[in-house]
Formats: C-alpha cells, structure tokens, sequence
C-alpha cells in the first residue's frame, strides 16, 4: 500500500525548473542525436531554399510569358491564366522559405549548441524548432480549411459546364 492518505491520487513527480536548464540534462544519447540531426537539418533547409526559389522563378517564368503575348486580346479576354498561376507558384515559394528557414536556423543553431556548450544557442535551436512545427500546423490548418472550399467550387464549376451544353 501507499504511504499517502488518498490511494486514488495521480503520482506527482518534481519538476525541473524552465529558466537555465545545465548542461548535464542532456544525456551523451541525446547530444549524440542531435550531432547526428543537425547536419541533415541544415542540408535539408538549404534544400528548401532552392527549391522556394526554383517556384519563386516559375512563376515569374509563367508571368512573363503569359504577359509578353502580343496579342492584346488574350490579354484582356480570359489569357491571364498565366499570370494568375505565376502569382500562386510565387505565393507557394514564398511559403515554402519559411519552413526551409526555421529548418535550417534549428540545424545551425543545433551546431552553435554542440560547439560552445551555451545554453543560449539551445534555447534558440528550440525556439526555431517550435516556430517550424507552429509554422506547419498553422499551415495544415489552412490548408485543410480550403480544400472543402476547392472541392466544392469544383463541383459547381462542373455543374455549370454541364449544364450549358
């Protein structure tokens, strides 16, 4: 039986303070894993940035195109398909650098961290961590708010069509 009074209580445990956490936290294991992440972290987040930067250039690739028609007419009757897609590929990169961002600032500061041993660059590896994960859940959510949307415009676009033939 238990020394406390309440059989029935949730175990309680001391928590670790928040502020200034030592360095000895940090088992070998868990340096040795983060040794281990950041250099794919920081390969990972340079990727990111160029591939944001190949759909940034897409975009204005679709643009120009789209916009050096000579043709004025399709300009101004229904030949801005172009532009708008270039516009979106141009979002979508600018998008993309945020994760790639936070990805790569993680990794370095991972490094920073295995380097000097400052508590400093390992509050800051974790802040771009977190900032990654919110970034993306954010993302998620917006993502999953417009795909009902999209579903249904479709759906009442191809209502349309068919029924004008």
């Amino acid at each position: 039986m238990s020394d406390s009074g309440n059989p029935w209580q949730s175990p309680s445990t001391e928590v670790a303070a928040e502020e200034g956490a030592p360095r000895d936290a940090l088992t070998p294991l868990m340096i040795r894993h983060l040794k281990d992440a950041s250099p794919w972290l920081r390969f990972l987040g340079i990727v990111g940035y160029i591939g944001a930067v190949f759909v940034v250039l897409l975009g204005l690739v679709l643009i120009v195109a789209d916009l050096g028609s000579f043709y004025l007419i399709d300009i101004l009757f229904g030949g801005l398909a172009g532009v708008f897609m270039g516009l979106l590929y141009i979002a979508m990169g600018v998008v993309a650098f945020f994760p790639a961002r936070f990805t790569h600032r993680f990794g370095v500061k991972i490094r920073n961290y295995l380097l000097s041993g400052g508590a400093q660059d390992l509050e800051t590896a974790f802040r771009y961590n977190r900032a990654l994960w919110k970034f993306n859940g954010i993302l998620a959510i917006v993502y999953l708010s417009l795909v009902p949307l999209v579903v249904i415009g479709s759906m009442a676009a191809a209502f349309i069509t068919a029924s004008q033939f």
